[in-house]
């Protein structure tokens, strides 16, 4: 495999983990262990690191090496209005235009998410968030709304990974919370798919505090 295609492979995984909180605030990333868990070689980590570090998901320590950026409470919080910008933004648009085959779509996610959690697969649940919300803003059906969303780099905080009561009463939200905002969808209740979200975003920067 080319070595573009090798950088290119590493940088979207570290980045989907990242931004799903699979590697969490001050995770430090090392090229030999990540060279290993990817399978590829060295300078293929050490590119997809550096352009990491250009969209400010990871910063360099003061002895070096990389760690993911650790979120402040100024960070959270802007976060947290910038995605409700673009998803309530999102909503609005996509409810206006949600096709049956696309509310299948967001149905299977759910499932995706709720089968992840059930079976103790929280790597995959968090992927699934992921999945969830950026379908949000693929469905909107515009292509600049998509693009700012992709280049924002914005990290679903919410997520704690772990098998304790806390953890799984915060997956539990988390699925009943998506649910709420399809129901809104399909039945055409803006109000009710937005409060759901709105929810789902403000519980999002509190939990993100514990992760911090």
């Amino acid at each position: 495999m080319k070595e573009d295609s090798l950088s290119n492979r590493a940088y979207t995984e570290l980045r989907k983990k990242i931004l799903s909180n699979q590697l969490t605030s001050g995770t430090r990333l090392k090229e030999d262990e990540w060279s290993k868990k990817l399978d590829v070689n060295r300078m293929a980590i050490r590119e997809a690191l550096t352009r990491l570090l250009g969209e400010q998901l990871i910063v360099q320590g003061e002895k070096g090496g990389f760690f993911v950026k650790t979120l402040t409470l100024e960070d959270s919080h802007k976060i947290r209005e910038l995605r409700e910008i673009l998803e309530v933004g999102a909503l609005r648009l996509l409810i206006q235009k949600i096709t049956p085959a696309q509310i299948t779509e967001l149905d299977r996610i759910c499932d995706d998410f709720s089968s992840m959690v059930e079976r103790g697969y929280f790597g995959g649940a968090c992927e699934a968030d992921v999945k969830f919300h950026e379908t949000l803003i693929e469905f909107a059906g515009n292509e600049k709304l998509v693009d700012l969303y992709q280049a924002s780099n914005i990290p679903l905080f919410h997520q704690k990974l772990g098998k304790t009561q806390t953890h799984m009463d915060d997956y539990e939200l988390t699925d009943q919370e998506h649910r709420e905002i399809v129901t809104g969808i399909k039945e055409s209740d803006i109000k009710r798919a937005e409060d759901a979200l709105l929810r789902h975003l403000t519980r999002g920067e509190v939990a993100s505090l514990d992760l911090a």
